[in-house]
This record gives C-alpha cells, structure tokens and sequence, in this order.
C-alpha cells in the first residue's frame, strides 16, 4: 500500500469510502472510453522486497533507523520492522532494460545494506528467512504506522478468530498465530509489465498461463519456522495470514483475499476491479477529497485513490494496477508470485523469463489459454509452489515436468519473445542462461537450500544448522554468483559466531520429545524411557498442554518400595509431578544453568503460551557446556 494516512474506520467513514470507490470505477470506465490512458509502448519495472539480519542471521528490527540513515526516495517500509521494500524505476521493455534493472537493484540493495551496516545489520534477499522464528512475529515488531495497526485490527474483527496456518510438504507444520504478523515471514521480487487496455485481457490470461512453470524456475522457500514445507511456502503461507473469512464463509466455499482466480477474464481490467469490490469488504479506508469525473471534465487524469486503496488489500497472485505517467494513465500487471533472491542476478533472470514469454505468447493467433483449462493453469500455479522444477504442469494438451517444459520449450519461446522486442543478445544469453542451467542442473534456491539441510543432517542444534544455511546463503549472495553454482552448504565445527546459537533456551532445547498422557499407563512411559534411552518423559493433555513429569527415579523408587502402583492398570497420573517447573524458549541460557542447579533438576520442560515446545536435560547442558568450552578454547590458541 501506498503511504497514506489511515485513520480508525468507522460505519460513517467506510460509506463514504464505498461511495468513493463506486465513483473511481465509474470515472474509470470513463477514461478507458476516451482513450486516456498511454499506448503504444510497453514498460517493466519492480519491487524488491527484503530481510534485516542481525549479526546472528535474525531478524534486525531496524527498518526506521535504516531508512533514516539511507535517505533514499526509493526504500521504504514494509510490514515488519526487520523489513524492507526497494521500489525501481520503470524501464521501456526493450535494448538495455534488463541490465538497467540489474544495476539499479545492485545499486539499491547496495544503498540499503551500506546503511543496514551502520545499525548493526545486514540485508538477505531470500523469500522466507530460514531463522525466523514464531516470537519474532508479535505486534512490538509491527513497524510503527498507522495504516498496519488498522489492517491488524480489521483483518482480526473480520476473520473473528486467530489465523490458522496448515501446510503440509516435507514436514507438517501447524499453527495459530493471534495477528497478522505471519504476512511479514514472505518477501518478494514482484515484476510489473505494462500494457494497452485493449489487450489487458489477453495479456492478464497469459500472465496467469506462465505463472506455473515461472515459479517452477524460481522457488525460494522452502522453509517456515524451522520445517521443511513446500519448494515456495511463501504462497501456502500468504493465503493463510491474511484470510479474513469466517467459518462460515470457508463453509460456503468463499474466495479468500489472497487467490489466484477463478476464470479466464473476458472484458477487460473493469471486470477485475469490479469483482474484488462484489467480493471483498473495504479493510481501511481514509478520506478522499478527489472528485474524479471533475478531474475529467477538466482534461486532468484522475488519482483514482479509493480504487488503488482497496486493490492493494485484495491480492491477486497476478494485480491488476492503475497508475499514472506523467499527464497519461496506464494499466499495469503485477506479478507477485516470484521470491526475493536468492541473488540479483537470479531475481532479473526470473523476470527476464517472465517478461519474455508474455511478449512472445502475445504473438500468437491463438494465444495457449484458449486451448487450456484455467484449472490447468491453477493447478500448474500450485503444483510449482509445492513441488519446484519437479512440479507436473500440463501445457497445450501435454503433462511433463516442470524441467521437461522449461527445458524443451519455453526458454527457446521466451528468447524469441526478447528478441522480438529487441533486448540486446547479451542480455538475453545472460538471462536467460542463467535460467538455463539453473534449470537444468535442478538447483533452485528451494532446492540448495534442502539440500545443505540434507547435508548437515543431524550436526549442532537446530538452531545452528539454519543459523549456518543463512549464513551460506548471504556469503554466496555477496559474491553475486547465481544459485546453480553455489555448494552445498555444511556445519563444519562451529560457526565464528558460535556463542550466538547458545544463547536462549530455544536454541538449543530438544524438541523432538516422547510424551504420555496422564491416562496412560505406567508401563508404557517405562517401555518408552527404556526405548529411547531417556530418564524423563513429559505428561501432556490432548490440548497439548503440559500436565506433569514422570521421572525415571520415580519409577526406580515405585519398584524399591513395592508401591501397589506397580499394578497394571496403575496410570501415570497416580505417579506424575504434578505442574512441574517450567520455562519459556527466551529464557537466558545462563538463567536456566543457574535455575537447574539451584533447584536440583535435571529436566525442564519448555512452553510457549500453554503448549509444550521442548525440553531441557541436564544432557543438553554438558552438550552446551562443551561446546562454547571447546569454541572458547579454540579461539584462545588462535
């Protein structure tokens, strides 16, 4: 969303705000019957989103303090104060404007990360950070505007309940999450391309057509909160923490405001706009002083500024966007489904595809979606995101891979379409190459980054192993090499850095736990104690909340004193510590060494809110306790 000033919407300020957005698609309908709008050309451009890490890999919540020190028109801030959004500046689609793009986003980032280095930080272009973590996403990181607290507020009023996120891939991962704070997880490299209102539709439908296999290339995130999910989770994730429906409207089969559509659109960018208005409720409104027919009868091009409002709120995978150049209006689609990273390079290369498919397909006397079901497009659009280059796509009638289609077609289709529109060769051997081999080789960022995990198996704690990934991934991203070229990632010995892994009971705390119920009985804690060579095993409810600790000095004891417990049918209520101590996953690791020892335990059980999360042993503290000894005497003979 643009800056804007948003103000508490009440009843009488949203009618008046429906008042004015019903008055902007009247007047636009009116512009595009006079022919205002510019024609004749074509343009590109792009935002780029990205993450503020700390010397640690973890979010840098340090956005204000980087724009301040930066001073530069084009950054501003996302939703997230460990966010960053970079916009560029448009470029004719023709001769050098890929490498333009290229330079300019150097030169951006460059900016960016010079003033991010002032203030403790750094900049990773990555589509999900792989060390965010659920506490990261609270309200107290929320960057301090006033229209995010007012789409905080309203999305929360509108959905009734907490956002529930269930993404199913590699791992499961479910959650609940009280805000909408899970948004800011995904950044992104979104590609615009500029068209004519007279071949919207047609350019709209090849956008949603390529969108699959485009993604298929480019997918960087494949982790979430620490689980192995889809190839690119950014778009499981984004429909999930924004979707404002109740129960009933998910029972009734609603469209959610994140989506990727329904149908082939047959009119033009009216039939868009008009059906997220039907569909979707107003999120924020402010005042709006524009009288948009009198701008027209005045021969002046209007602001439309209830219209862009409310369609920044509703998130199309592909956007339809009105904007303004100079004294002429035009239409642009606003690709959002590709991800920040993993390099420059990588991101141009992504657009330089996109953009050279949709010119070379709107070439065609039969463009492909007329021989192709939009449920194919679809499908194709969520088999890339969970799958990669892997993914099934079927094209013009044929099912293949991702790799296969790419390969096979749409890279020679996408060079004709560069050439077409005269992009200098170099460029598109750059560019495209890059795509090439990327493909070929199967190394996506989604890909090298399984990989590295897959490499470091079960070295170090969790906590270091993504810790390690980040760090690869920045060092490779420095050096501006593409993604196909970087090796696998690997935890050899500690990382320089390696007090900072150690330094919150969250990061070094198990969480692969065994658990009983208090119903359960005693013979099946005994067995899995002795199975897994564990001396505690934890007590939760269905809920999953913990209940009590049953020690395996307790059942020594009950066995010694021939307690009458020892019956078959005892359970492990009648034996379990009740309540036991506990601490939550920010808790100092000092703090814990300290409280275990005074307190005489060997077992602490993590919780987050109600729920168990983890647990300390007094194994995990001579791990610990070995290892910063280790690194700390290795770094004094050096």
């Amino acid at each position: 969303m643009g800056e804007q000033n948003i103000a508490t919407s009440d009843d009488d300020q949203l009618r008046n705000f429906m008042k004015k957005l019903l008055d902007d698609v009247v007047a636009l309908e009116r512009l595009l019957e006079t022919d205002r709008f510019e024609t004749g050309v074509r343009r590109v451009g792009a935002e780029q989103e990205m993450f503020l890490v700390d010397r640690s890999l973890r979010p840098a919540s340090v956005v204000m303090e980087v724009l301040e020190r930066a001073q530069d028109p084009r950054l501003t801030t996302e939703l997230a104060r460990f966010n960053l959004e970079a916009n560029l500046s448009p470029q004719v689609f023709n001769a050098s404007c890929l490498r333009r793009m290229e330079d300019e986003l150097n030169e951006v980032v460059g900016v960016a990360r010079d003033a991010a280095r002032h203030c403790g930080a750094d900049i990773l272009l990555t589509g999900i950070l792989p060390t965010l973590r659920k506490a990261d996403l609270g309200l107290d990181n929320m960057t301090p505007k006033p229209r995010y607290l007012e789409l905080n507020r309203t999305l929360r009023r509108l959905r009734g309940d907490d956002f529930h996120v269930l993404i199913r891939g590699i791992e499961e991962l479910e959650t609940t999450h009280d805000n909408v704070m899970l948004e800011s997880c995904n950044t992104s490299f979104q590609v615009h391309f500029q068209v004519s209102p007279s071949e919207f539709a047609k350019f709209y439908n090849l956008a949603q057509a390529v969108t699959g296999p485009i993604l298929a290339a480019a997918v960087n995130s494949p982790v979430l909160l620490k689980h192995r999910l889809w190839h690119e989770t950014r778009i499981a994730l984004f429909e999930r923490s924004v979707d404002t429906r109740s129960q009933v409207r998910v029972d009734r089969a609603a469209r959610p405001r994140v989506h990727f559509g329904d149908g082939w659109i047959q009119q033009g960018v009216l039939e868009i706009f008009r059906e997220d208005i039907a569909r979707f409720r107003i999120l924020i409104a402010n005042a709006i002083d524009e009288d948009p027919m009198q701008v027209i009868d005045r021969g002046g091009i209007p602001q439309f500024g209830a219209l862009r409002l409310h369609n920044g709120t509703v998130y199309r995978w592909n956007r339809a966007c009105y904007g303004l150049s100079g004294d002429k209006a035009h239409l642009r689609i606003e690709n959002r489904v590709l991800p920040s990273g993993p390099t420059v390079l990588d991101e141009v290369a992504n657009a330089a595809f996109f953009f050279g498919l949709m010119a070379a397909l709107a070439e065609d006397e039969r463009p492909v979606f007329k021989d192709m079901s939009f449920e194919d497009a679809k499908a194709n659009f969520f088999n890339a995101a969970r799958d990669g280059l892997k993914a099934q796509q079927t094209w013009k009638g044929k099912t293949m891979s991702a790799q296969d289609l790419i390969l096979g077609e749409l890279l020679q289709t996408a060079r004709w379409g560069l050439q077409h529109v005269k992009v200098d060769g170099s460029d598109i051997d750059r560019y495209l190459g890059t795509i090439e081999e990327r493909v070929r080789k199967g190394t996506t960022g989604a890909q090298w980054m399984l990989n590295s995990l897959h490499a470091m198996g079960e070295q170090g704690t969790s906590d270091v192993r993504y810790r390690t990934l980040s760090a690869a991934m920045l060092a490779n991203q420095k050096s501006g090499a593409p993604v196909h070229t970087w090796e696998t990632a690997r935890l050899e010995g500690e990382p320089k850095t390696w007090r900072d892994s150690y330094q919150t009971a969250g990061q070094f705390m198990s969480t692969d736990i065994f658990t009983v119920q208090g119903s359960d009985i005693i013979d099946l804690a005994a067995n899995i104690m002795d199975w897994k060579k564990i001396r505690h095993i934890l007590v939760e409810d269905e809920e999953g909340r913990l209940v009590g600790l049953l020690s395996h000095r307790a059942l020594i004891r009950m066995v010694a004193r021939g307690s009458r417990v020892a019956q078959d049918n005892a359970t492990v209520a009648q034996l379990m510590v009740k309540n036991p101590l506990t601490i939550g996953p920010e808790m100092p690791t000092l703090e814990v060494m300290k409280l275990m020892r005074e307190r005489g335990i060997s077992c602490l059980p993590v919780v987050e809110g109600d729920k168990l999360v983890g647990v300390i042993t007094e194994r995990d503290l001579i791990d610990v306790s070995g290892k910063l000894l280790e690194s700390y005497l290795r770094d004094a003979q050096q």
